[in-house]
């Protein structure tokens, strides 16, 4: 006998807040936040929602909750079984994974709240694309929230390369004036951060070593306004040989 589920209706949401990221493209996203702190982003509040007074008593907590809209999500198909990059080409339920591509495009964001300004909350470690509308903010509450004997299911078994992330002497010179130009600290441990993490999709690896097909190793992503170009020349060897900006 199939279940009977109540009639609820449709829902809808309106942004409360909207993300200037230092992504402004979604590849090479940190996948799940707090993985890059050195990145900064703000988050202003819409005036309608009285952030003078709305705001009051944040200031008090170190982490936030963000609730958002994977707004750049196109894939308008559920999918029960999803790839996670983590896996290389395996599947894996949708609700055991973070994947951006739900029945409903919701996403759940740990980040530091680092200070406020008026109606912008400073956040680091966030894993958010530039204009991500936010639909919610909650405090991180670690007396209730932190579970240290929490299990952490197929992401707890699969081991994480050990990336080693190199610059060339181009590549060295072009971010020391991009530094000097941007005003911008920690751009090197940030850009190695992010290597580290293989931002590459799993359709692109495993091509290392392989001559017949250069341009599969090659790749770019942008960080504030800087592109990093990049290539994997091992399977855990990184090479950033220019950066435009």
């Amino acid at each position: 006998m199939s279940p009977t589920f109540p009639d609820v209706g449709d829902f809808t949401f309106k942004p409360i807040a909207f993300v200037k990221s230092a992504y402004p493209d979604k590849f090479g996203i940190p996948r799940q936040s707090g993985l890059v702190p050195h990145v900064y982003s703000e988050i202003t509040l819409k005036s309608e929602f009285q952030p003078q007074l709305s705001l009051q008593g944040l200031e008090g907590y170190s982490h936030i909750w963000l609730v958002f809209v994977f707004h750049q999500n196109s894939s308008q198909r559920f999918h029960a079984k999803v790839h996670p990059p983590r896996l290389q080409g395996e599947t894996m339920g949708l609700f055991a994974t973070r994947s951006p591509h739900r029945p409903n495009p919701i996403g759940l964001s740990l980040v530091e709240l680092v200070r406020l300004e008026k109606d912008t909350l400073i956040v680091s470690g966030a894993d958010l694309v530039e204009g991500t509308p936010i639909l919610d903010i909650k405090p991180y509450l670690p007396q209730y929230e932190a579970k240290p004997e929490a299990r952490t299911g197929w992401t707890g078994q699969v081991d994480s390369a050990d990336i080693e992330v190199v610059f060339t002497p181009e590549a060295e010179s072009q971010l020391q004036m991009w530094a000097q130009k941007s005003s911008r600290t920690q751009l090197k441990e940030t850009i190695t951060a992010h290597l580290k993490l293989d931002p590459r999709p799993t359709v692109y690896k495993g091509f290392e070593t392989d001559e017949q097909a250069p341009y599969r190793n090659k790749h770019a992503f942008r960080l504030y306004e800087g592109d990093i170009n990049f290539e994997f020349f091992e399977k855990t060897k990184v090479r950033v040989f220019s950066i435009t900006f």
